[in-house]
C-alpha cells in the first residue's frame, strides 16, 4: 500500500489513510480515484460481464500497447512520451486488423 496508494490518491491523502488506519467507503474510494467506479452488489456480475465483453472486442495488441505506454509514462518526460505514443499509433495503424477496421468504418460511412 505504501507504494501504490500515494500514486493513486496522492501522498497526503495516503498518509492520512495509512497513519490514521481508517476505512475508506466505496463512495470515497471512487471520489479520490482509488477505484474507477462503484457498482451495487446486485449489478456486479452484469458490470463485470460488460467490461469483459468490451475488452474482448478490443484489439489485444492495442490494449497491450496502451497499457505499456501508461506504465512507461511514470518514468518518461512529456516529449519522450508523446514520441512513444506517436510510434505506437503508427505501428497500430499499420496492422492488418487496423486496416480492416478502417475499411469497415469507411464502408459504413459511404452507405449514407
Amino acid at each position: 500500500m505504501t507504494w501504490s496508494l500515494p500514486r493513486l490518491v496522492g501522498y497526503r491523502r495516503a498518509q492520512e489513510i495509512i497513519l490514521g488506519n481508517r476505512r475508506v467507503s466505496a463512495e470515497e474510494a471512487a471520489a479520490i480515484g482509488l477505484v474507477t467506479r462503484v457498482v451495487a452488489d446486485d449489478a456486479l456480475e452484469a458490470a463485470g460481464a460488460e467490461l469483459a465483453a468490451n475488452l474482448a472486442r478490443a484489439s489485444t495488441a492495442a490494449l497491450g500497447a496502451a497499457r505499456q505506454l501508461l506504465l512507461d509514462s511514470f518514468d518518461a518526460q512529456l516529449e519522450d512520451q508523446l514520441e512513444r505514443e506517436a510510434q505506437a499509433i503508427a505501428a497500430a495503424g499499420a496492422t492488418p486488423e487496423a486496416r480492416a477496421a478502417i475499411a469497415a468504418f469507411l464502408a459504413k460511412r459511404h452507405k449514407k
